[in-house]
């Protein structure tokens, strides 16, 4: 196996198989094995060969659909998962546990980071398998260069969301793979949530398109509000440099010159 030849001293975890909504609800075996797969895998290959550190990374859906807000690491399994992606959830759960059983039984120096949602060149622009933000940026832009009179989004356009720009993401873990190690996990987020309503809009001031946003309302809208506690992280001195606004407006920049 490849990391029985290299043995690296350390590891970021970041594999997984994600999606937004209609991916989750339409795939759910596979959301929820390949991602038990893929984690049980590293995790326990990680240690099998002596690797000094590991960081597994999750997600902001491992809380309760309904946790006070902004949500703190201790909220982990305290009410019911969100619906829409809770397979993908329970498996991100199960990988935080697993670090801390490795931790607990041998020693390892593994820990867990949950980062928010996240935003930057290189996602997924698909509409069909997307996650909002890159959905949002190919519909304003297909909505342009056709000249239509409105973008439809899924729901009340009211839920909130918090997002970070993959490179203050990548910043964060290597600040605590230098600086953090402990059993649990420790949130990575921007601690600033707009509606995606607003979201819509920066996204369309960003790519230029002038027309009306419409409302599908026989689709979901998701958990109402997620917005993580980053107090921990900002209390190890660390906090986010990039603003929403600019960082739309450079990933646009990147779909332009990448796969428009």
């Amino acid at each position: 196996a490849w990391i029985e030849k290299n043995k690296p001293d350390a590891v970021f975890l970041a594999a997984a198989k994600v999606g937004g909504i209609l991916a989750n609800d339409t795939y759910p075996a596979d959301f929820l094995y390949d991602n038990l797969m893929i984690e049980a895998n590293i995790i326990n290959g990680a240690h099998a060969v002596g690797v000094e550190k590991l960081m597994f990374l999750g997600s902001s859906c491992i809380y309760p659909k309904f946790a006070p807000q902004p949500i703190t690491e201790e909220a982990l399994l305290t009410g019911t998962l969100e619906p829409t992606n809770e397979w993908y959830a329970i498996a991100k759960i199960a990988g935080i546990k697993l670090c801390d059983a490795f931790r607990k039984q041998h020693g390892s120096d593994f820990i867990s980071g949950m980062p928010t949602n996240l935003y930057g060149p290189g996602d997924n622009f698909d509409l069909n398998s997307s996650h909002v933000m890159p959905a949002l940026i190919r519909k304003a832009h297909e909505a342009k260069l056709a000249g239509a009179p409105s973008i439809t989004i899924w729901g009340t356009g009211t839920p909130r969301r918090e997002f970070l720009h993959v490179d203050d993401c990548a910043d964060a873990c290597v600040h605590l793979m230098k600086n953090h190690s402990a059993a649990g996990h420790v949130n990575i987020g921007s601690g600033e949530d707009v509606t995606i309503l607003e979201l819509t809009q920066m996204v369309c001031d960003a790519v230029g398109y002038k027309g009306t946003i419409e409302h599908d309302l026989t689709k979901p809208d998701g958990t109402p509000r997620k917005l993580m506690s980053a107090d921990k992280l900002r209390a190890m001195g660390w906090a986010p440099s990039i603003d929403l606004k600019d960082g739309i407006s450079a990933v646009y920049r990147w779909f332009l010159d990448n796969k428009a």
